[in-house]
């Protein structure tokens, strides 16, 4: 097992363990919904919004504490925004991480519900001392999750995925929508990484501008994989988009030059890491990682 792989393994089971722990256990009237959440929580997944705040921070020796309680913050919007893109007045998928989504397993009402709780008991952990002892360094993280998961951020790049071609079809129209849906939190991730561990204007620079491509990058290979990839290796539904007239990178460019735009924006995330030298060595190896995986 290589170092990356070790790390994202640590870091996928330390964060199932925290959530496992930090969520309330199923019981009284409101037991199905903790049932739903603790079925959408831990069901796996590679946990790479949490892995870039953990890995951002420990470029700076920041908190491990606090860079683990951010980091869970985060993983509960996310989790929040893949429930709530399966319902089927959005995506209406049937399969997440090959199990049945949220909805099937459950319903539709208690999906949404779950969702609502996800989002809200972010904040709450965000909020709490244990996760900063700096009330302001608190407020700022809060203030910064709060602008990437919502109406200038993943939501508005949720809504501008609904409204289809309303919003232009062209190159541009299709990278501001997956820079708002997926890339504005996983560039608060880094931010959170680099916030917490007190990093210059320049270090701070540069871990955006890494977060951004390969936010976009991330997009791309999905885009890659929706088209091209089996059910088996992505546990999802493939040809989502092109079945619903979706516009996507490759439905706007092509395979092949989607590919290469991957390769353009792997090579220019790495070399925005050069100032770190050997400390960001992990986050040099994430790129590929992601470049490369199928699921």
């Amino acid at each position: 097992m290589s170092k990356l792989d070790a790390r994202l393994k640590e870091t996928a089971d330390r964060i199932n363990t925290a959530l496992d722990a930090l969520l309330p256990k199923p019981q009284g009237p409101e037991a199905r919904l903790i049932e739903a959440m603790r079925y959408a929580a831990l069901a796996g997944g590679k946990r790479l919004r949490p892995f870039f705040t953990l890995e951002a921070g420990r470029i700076f020796d920041a908190d491990e504490a606090s860079l683990m309680r951010a980091a869970v913050a985060i993983e509960c919007v996310h989790t929040y925004s893949l429930i709530h893109d399966d319902l089927p007045c959005m995506d209406d998928d049937d399969l997440r991480r090959g199990r049945p989504t949220l909805h099937r397993a459950f319903d539709e009402a208690t999906a949404l519900l779950a969702g609502d709780a996800f989002l809200t008991f972010a904040f709450e952990v965000m909020a709490e001392p244990a996760t900063h002892h700096d009330p302001q360094m608190r407020c700022k993280l809060i203030a910064g999750l709060a602008k990437a998961s919502g109406a200038l951020g993943m939501v508005a790049g949720q809504a501008a995925d609904m409204a289809g071609d309303d919003i232009g079809s062209d190159l541009i129209a299709v990278t501001r929508m997956n820079r708002l849906k997926t890339g504005a939190l996983i560039n608060f991730a880094v931010d959170a990484g680099a916030l917490i561990g007190c990093a210059s204007d320049a270090e701070k620079t540069a871990l955006t501008r890494y977060a951004h491509d390969i936010g976009l990058a991330f997009q791309m290979v999905d885009d890659l994989l929706d088209a091209e990839g089996v059910v088996r290796d992505t546990g999802k539904a493939v040809g989502k988009d092109k079945a619903r007239g979706k516009v996507n990178f490759v439905t706007v460019m092509g395979a092949d030059a989607t590919r290469e735009r991957v390769r353009m924006l792997a090579d220019q995330a790495k070399r925005h890491l050069s100032i770190f030298g050997p400390r960001a060595q992990v986050l040099l190896e994430a790129v590929d990682f992601i470049v490369t995986r199928r699921h």
